[in-house]
């Protein structure tokens, strides 16, 4: 059999490879404003289930962008989140990206309480009295307490990005995201992940850009 290979240079791999899913998208229709996000997840994964399972509150991207550009910093669940992240580009506005997980005060107190990281990870955010973007890739148990944070109004949030990834409370910490009124961008079901949490905050940055 002879493979034939498109003769696309290096640096324009990236704009190819979003002209296709444009293609392959066809007719679907995307929320205007979203399109940036929703296609930059299908890019990451190879998966146009999120051209589906995306869902946005209403005005979450622009709520988001304004908080970026006002200096929001951002808080993930996972080091792996945290370094896909384009922090020079955030860094541009002022904000930064932090990951808890490994803190030993993290690792005391979820001990102590008998909770998960991901748990105390929150309780250590929501105790700096800052508002901050959450992007939560991995751990259901932080958007659980994310949610119980926010409605016990020690933490509010300009955007909590929930996509973990996975098959135990994963469904059901995403649906308690998206009823605890706050903005948000969840991708419902079980597909997510740490990559997918990244790639969307790096989809609002470049956004920013144009």
């Amino acid at each position: 059999m002879k493979i034939e290979l498109e003769n696309v240079k290096p640096a324009q791999i990236e704009a190819r490879s979003f002209e296709i899913i444009t293609e392959e998208l066809g007719d679907v229709s995307l929320i205007p404003g979203t399109e940036p996000i929703v296609k930059r997840c299908i890019h990451t994964s190879a998966d146009f289930d999120y051209a589906q399972n995306l869902c946005f509150s209403e005005h979450a991207v622009e709520k988001a962008l304004e908080a970026i550009r006002d200096g929001a910093s951002i808080v993930t669940d996972t080091q792996m989140g945290r370094a896909g992240i384009n922090k020079k580009k955030l860094l541009k506005y002022g904000g930064s990206v932090h990951c808890f997980m490994a803190d030993e005060d993290v690792a005391v107190k979820a001990k102590e309480d008998g909770t998960t990281r991901a748990v105390a990870s929150m309780d250590k955010a929501a105790s700096m009295g800052e508002r901050f973007i959450f992007a939560v890739g991995n751990a259901p148990t932080a958007l659980v307490r994310l949610y119980e944070l926010i409605r016990e109004g020690k933490l509010d949030p300009h955007l909590v990005i929930g996509v973990p990834v996975g098959f135990v409370n994963v469904v059901q910490s995403k649906e308690l995201i998206m009823e605890a009124g706050v903005p948000y961008i969840v991708a419902r079901g079980r597909k997510g992940g740490s990559n997918i949490a990244a790639c969307i905050v790096n989809a609002m940055l470049y956004m920013m850009e144009k």
